[in-house]
């Protein structure tokens, strides 16, 4: 089985002034990002990796560097495919302005039915990164690589491959600098962890909201009734 693991680039001052990014050029890491990056590489530093691919955006490459600079012998590989969803005219707005949008909340409840204006599907954006995922999984057999991209990105991998319906996505969380695991190219892929923000300093890691029973239930039985 080849082990992949996603991490998700470290965080920059359109993350802390809620603006969609996109495929935006010139958006670098920030201070609080370049130390979570040094964190994901120092966490990755001791484990044996075949290969360090990553988006082509500079937040991603920059997080990579940070992850390669542990591993010399290995150069990043930069895949389009893994780059952040194409928003088209969303790019570069505010949240709070796209708030307002009509489409809005389609992307929220029913992100299987949206086309962003000017820009790509939400189905197409899963799609491509599967399909990038699989072809790494072909190429590095039985091997670990590192796989550096987007929030949204790796929600639609993790997605596809734990078989949740595509308007599920949204409710996995992928946070800055976070490592997520998957084994892929046996009989069933295994997830064996989703957003580990576990190396970063407890201010910045992935909140974990307490659910009751009844609301794990609830979950449950709605993704059962969905399929």
């Amino acid at each position: 089985m080849t082990e992949i693991l996603l991490v998700r680039h470290a965080t920059n001052d359109w993350v802390n002034t809620g603006r969609l990014a996109g495929w935006t050029p010139g958006v670098h890491l920030n201070l609080d990002g370049q130390q979570q990056a040094q964190a994901i590489g120092e966490r990755l530093a001791s484990i044996p990796v075949a290969a360090l691919y990553s988006s082509p955006l500079e937040r991603t490459v920059e997080t990579a560097e940070a992850i390669g600079s542990h591993h010399p012998e290995l150069t990043i590989q930069t895949l389009e495919a893994l780059g952040e969803i194409r928003y088209g005219d969303w790019q570069g707005a505010k949240l709070n302005k796209l708030r307002r949008e009509a489409l809005w909340q389609t992307v929220q409840v029913y992100p299987s039915r949206v086309q962003f204006p000017g820009g790509e599907s939400i189905r197409q954006a899963q799609a491509r990164a599967v399909d990038a995922l699989e072809s790494l999984v072909l190429k590095h057999p039985n091997q670990r690589i590192v796989v550096v991209s987007h929030s949204d990105v790796i929600k639609l991998i993790v997605a596809h491959y734990i078989g949740a319906h595509i308007d599920f996505y949204q409710r996995i969380e992928i946070s800055p600098a976070s490592l997520t695991i998957l084994r892929l190219g046996s009989d069933r892929p295994y997830i064996i962890c989703v957003n580990d923000t576990s190396h970063l300093p407890r201010y910045q890691r992935a909140s974990r909201p307490r659910l009751s029973f009844w609301q794990r239930l609830a979950q449950i039985v709605t993704f059962r009734s969905y399929s």
